[in-house]
């Protein structure tokens, strides 16, 4: 079986954002969050809950990110 990029879901104090999701999207991500609560054990009340640590994954796996703010955060 493939190992998923997401892991657990970890309780954090969250910040409030709206945002319109295309349908297709949704569903993917619904279909996200079923395979990753059968492989975790885990179940996911919401899959919406899944775009933070999505989105936080993606940020800290995009190496050019990653070196522009070590650059940022050195020229301050």
């Amino acid at each position: 079986m493939a190992k998923l990029k997401l892991g657990a879901i970890t309780d954090d104090k969250p910040v409030k954002v709206t945002h319109e999701l295309p349908a297709a999207v949704h569903r993917d991500l619904v279909t996200y969050a079923g395979l990753l609560a059968r492989d975790s054990g885990q179940p996911i009340g919401d899959p919406v809950r899944l775009i933070a640590p999505m989105l936080a994954r993606f940020m800290a796996t995009d190496r050019a990110f990653a070196k522009l703010r070590r650059a940022n955060q050195v020229a301050k």
